[in-house]
């Protein structure tokens, strides 16, 4: 039996050779809205699924064909789907899977535009949302009826680094005939394979590290073939529109060819900045699965390759002086998002948790000090110098 490629090399290689495109070595952007048929009968069978092809790029695109291939056979899914957002990814999941009166189990913590669409978008059309501390499995047994279809939760959680064992959830979730989808955004493939453990969908948001240069805006779904087909033809084709521009799956496809090497960098500097911080007089408390005094650290070590490269962590001074940290940095940039070549920080609770009431963020574990940081590909000197100098009283006084 012939050797199944590496990760980085299928994220390189899979599914297209130069041959069948004149030699060119990387793969052809199709701009294109529609396809022509040679025939009118040709066309009808493609219409009803008797031939392969493309009849329209909201439903399918060669480019984004060959990003769907590649990123659910570095997922280890049957297939994928490409769309126009990581939020378009889990509204057109969502909206495919749940009809009304159905209940959707999640985690304590959800990234904010997942909160507030569970919240204030599925629960106008007679969903159930029930929030269940998937720390402990155990719960989810307890919270299980027959009403349950979904059981959703990010690991890690944004922004608190919470983890869920996705093994155990998914065994207690399947015996109750719900299925599990997992945002593996923080983490991406090259650290955990959900489906490997028992989950039956996987999203991202691909803007994150799968591109990993802070230029495109896009999502993907992996999963069984039959589930992922059903998603993109109501879900995605009818729900949402929620389509990825060819352009950008070029762009994918580009970042997916150093997602191996980028990850490796990322989470060693991570490592690093992590272990500083907790040394530091001034910060009271660091959230990072490479640390041991991180409470979930063990299961870090058995779910995930390399602990990430996100940390979130609060200083003794609390929101004030991290808000004085903040101003004081000079190469760290202020922004949302992650996964960039930068590093990134900001504050959860003013900005991409800010969907929250100051009541559900203290019930959902989102602290108003707690500071989310995204370690980049810079130098990790230069991120700890930067750090150092913006945690001194003078840096900030020369800035103000």
């Amino acid at each position: 039996m012939p050797k199944t490629p590496g990760f980085a090399t299928r994220a390189i290689h899979l599914g297209y050779d130069p041959m069948d495109h004149d030699g060119a070595l990387t793969p052809p952007l199709h701009l294109t809205s529609t396809f022509a048929f040679e025939t009118a009968e040709a066309g009808g069978e493609v219409f009803s699924g008797e031939r392969e092809g493309h009849v329209y790029s909201r439903i399918s695109n060669p480019t984004l064909d060959l990003l769907e291939r590649r990123i659910a056979s570095l997922e280890g899914a049957e297939a994928g789907l490409a769309l126009a957002s990581g939020m378009g990814a889990i509204t057109s999941v969502l909206w495919t899977l749940l009809s009304p009166g159905d209940e959707v189990i999640v985690d304590k913590t959800l990234y904010g535009c997942t909160f507030a669409f569970m919240h204030h978008g599925l629960r106008k059309f007679g969903i159930t949302i029930t929030h269940v501390d998937l720390t402990d499995p155990a719960n989810l047994s307890a919270a299980m009826s027959d009403r349950t279809r979904v059981v959703f939760f990010e690991t890690p959680a944004n922004p608190n680094m919470r983890l869920v064992d996705i093994e155990a959830v998914a065994t207690i979730a399947h015996a109750g005939n719900a299925i599990v989808v997992v945002d593996n955004t923080y983490a991406t493939p090259y650290l955990t394979r959900p489906i490997a453990l028992g989950a039956d969908l996987v999203v991202h948001s691909a803007t994150k590290y799968l591109g990993g240069h802070g230029d495109l805006v896009a999502g993907v779904v992996v999963g069984r073939a039959e589930v992922i087909s059903e998603i993109r033809l109501v879900g995605m084709k009818d729900m949402t529109g929620s389509v990825m521009a060819p352009f950008n799956a070029m762009l994918l496809l580009r970042g997916l060819k150093t997602l191996a090497l980028r990850m490796e960098r990322h989470c060693a500097s991570a490592r690093i900045v992590a272990e500083w911080l907790e040394g530091h007089p001034q910060v009271a408390a660091v959230h990072y699965p490479g640390l041991e005094s991180f409470g979930q650290h063990a299961l870090a070590k058995r779910q995930m390759a390399l602990p990430g490269a996100m940390i979130a962590f609060e200083l003794k001074g609390g929101l004030e002086d991290g808000r004085r940290m903040m101003n004081g940095l000079r190469l760290i940039a202020r922004a949302v998002s992650l996964g960039d070549a930068e590093t990134l920080i900001q504050h959860p609770a003013s900005m991409t948790h800010s969907t929250y009431t100051p009541e559900e963020r203290a019930e959902h574990g989102i602290s108003d000090g707690l500071i989310r940081l995204s370690v980049g590909l810079e130098d990790v000197s230069d991120i700890l110098d930067d750090l150092d100098g913006a945690l001194s009283p003078a840096r900030t006084l020369r800035r103000a």
